[in-house]
């Protein structure tokens, strides 16, 4: 492990991070300079104030984004502040540019309160053509994504909370297929009801999931402790999209006959007995970072057909990477100024048909990280929307 830091820390000091900002344009002679700048520049200005519509053609704006953070959530290293979280939003942006050619500039703000984020990423967007949230806690991120969507013209999209959402609907939709169960019908256990486990809850009801139960940090859910839970979890319980009628005392108690459980919470709480007593071929997405709710082996050992997480050292990696470069390329090519519920199964069903049936076992329900398909098929059924 000593090796591969001082390796990360090598690859991060050489070229000092992991991003440039470099131009694309040549300005070796007095013509160069007078068309960039001035006189020439004039003429892309006076366009754009006539139409601000025209930034997309005439600038960067046409081809970037920003990442905003707070360094509240950082991956699984907590509230870790603004500059400690910049690491992770270069990768971010290295990952958006290598897999989509979508730029991003990592943006990490020196406050945490959600109405000072929400002015900031309104009085910068007019340089940008979306804005990606990241790694901002809950329930801050939720009402700072909600309110900004409602607010600005141009898509606002946060990873942890749709991106997670919508992989891990493909997932499902797809390990369905390979134990022949309907996704009408299926009964499901999400653990961890934060960002990204209330926006799975949500988008799986969109899907046709009828039946979902949650636990967290103070148990299973259920109306009796309703003024203990935040704004989120009352939202759900609110909405109906949890179903709180149960006697289940605890999280064993909860599995028992339910043939999916889902996890965005914390390492180990899964144990071998919980996944015994659900149902036959049941589905373990056990997405904690780094460390799982429960390692595959014990998972599998204990019944359970397949397995997921979002590491790439075992099958089925459960991976936001997935969604984010094509969802943000379809949505900028095609102008689309709200990632709206339709945009966000569309791009589900366009992860999740990438495996065809025959190709599709309980170790391959995604399609692969690097499959380059993946990108263009988000823009095509995006295009297609639009």
């Amino acid at each position: 492990m000593s090796k591969f830091k001082d390796k990360s820390l090598n690859l991060h000091k050489k070229n000092i991070g992991k991003l440039d900002i470099l131009p694309n344009i040549k300005l070796n002679t007095k013509n160069d300079l007078s068309l960039a700048y001035t006189p020439g520049v004039s003429y892309p200005c006076l366009e754009i104030k006539k139409d601000k519509q025209k930034a997309y053609l005439y600038t960067t704006k046409g081809k970037t984004v920003t990442i905003i953070t707070d360094g509240s959530a950082v991956l699984g290293l907590g509230n870790i502040g603004p500059e400690a979280a910049l690491p992770v939003m270069e990768g971010k942006s290295a990952l958006l540019y290598h897999f989509s050619g979508v730029q991003a500039v990592p943006l990490a703000l020196d406050t945490q309160d959600p109405e000072e984020i929400i002015k900031t990423a309104k009085l910068i967007s007019p340089n940008y053509s979306a804005i990606m949230l990241e790694d901002i806690s809950a329930p801050n991120c939720v009402e700072i994504e909600k309110r900004l969507q409602k607010e600005l013209d141009i898509p606002v999209f946060h990873d942890d909370q749709h991106g997670t959402a919508i992989v891990v609907s493909a997932a499902l939709i797809n390990a369905l297929k390979v134990v022949k169960k309907d996704i009408n019908t299926i009964k499901v256990v999400v653990s961890g009801l934060g960002a990204a486990g209330s926006a799975i809850i949500k988008l799986l009801t969109k899907l046709g999931v009828k039946e979902i139960y949650g636990y967290d940090i103070l148990g299973v859910v259920n109306k009796n402790k309703y003024d203990k839970y935040d704004s989120l979890v009352k939202s759900l319980i609110d909405g109906k999209y949890l179903l709180t009628n149960n006697s289940a005392n605890d999280l064993g108690d909860l599995l028992e006959n339910k043939d999916v459980f889902i996890g965005v919470s914390a390492k180990n709480i899964l144990k071998p007995n919980m996944i015994k007593k659900m149902n036959k071929d049941s589905i373990i997405f056990a997405m904690a970072n780094p460390d799982p709710e429960i390692i595959p082996e014990l998972a599998k050992k204990a019944g359970a057909r397949i397995v997921g997480t979002g590491r790439s050292d075992y099958p089925n990696q459960i991976n936001n990477v997935l969604v984010f470069p094509g969802l943000m390329k379809g949505v900028i090519e095609n102008k689309i100024r709200s990632i709206t519920d339709d945009i966000k199964i569309i791009t589900v069903k366009a992860i999740a048909n990438l495996v065809k049936e025959e190709a599709l076992s309980e170790e391959n329900i995604l399609p692969d990280i690097f499959d380059k398909r993946v990108v263009t098929s988000i823009v095509e059924a995006i295009k297609k929307k639009a």
